[in-house]
């Protein structure tokens, strides 16, 4: 393994600070999105002019009238929005994006700790991907799923090609111990 040479090209030291830079910068935006969409759901108040606009595309946009299955599903999207499922749904959307900006600032400034967080966290999202793949296909679904398991192999081997530096400062009491 100290060989240069049988060390993949992706995993060698400057590519490897690159991918891991990309990574990093990807959670980090998909931690920007969660943020938007649990501060959205959790303290914008226009829930009926949003429900009003819905109303007029789905009469504007699907050229019909409203039709009884039409306004059974307004109805019941009504309802969501008025329950908690909606709160809840803010509040888990913030917990992850405050997940993601952990993993990906810390992967960005090259922390050990945090390339585990990652390896766990997003190992962690593949059955459920699975789970959502088998039951609703679709190519994004199926793009995510590929995307999480090179990111989860990738980290898996600069973790395990990447040996634990041990400070200078420790190096010669380490010696005098042995």
């Amino acid at each position: 393994m100290s060989n240069p040479a049988r060390v993949g090209a992706i995993l060698q030291q400057p590519r490897r600070h690159r991918y891991l830079k990309l990574i990093a910068v990807f959670k980090i935006g998909h931690g920007v999105l969660l943020l938007l969409l649990g501060i959205s759901l959790l303290f914008l108040n226009a829930r009926t002019r949003w429900m009003d606009f819905l109303s007029s595309w789905t009469e504007d946009e699907l050229l019909m009238q409203h039709s009884k299955a039409v306004d059974y599903l307004l109805g019941k999207l009504q309802a969501i929005l008025a329950g908690d499922v909606l709160r809840a749904t803010g509040f888990l959307a913030l917990f992850y994006a405050a997940v993601l900006f952990t993993e990906g600032i810390g992967v960005y400034m090259q922390q050990r700790w945090a390339e585990w967080l990652m390896i766990f966290a997003t190992a962690a999202l593949i059955p459920l991907e699975v789970w959502h793949i088998w039951h609703r296909p679709s190519l994004t679904a199926v793009v995510i799923l590929i995307v999480n398991c090179l990111i989860v192999w990738f980290l898996y081997f600069v973790l395990r090609r990447k040996p634990n530096p041990v400070p200078p400062q420790v190096a010669p009491e380490l010696a005098k111990i042995g």
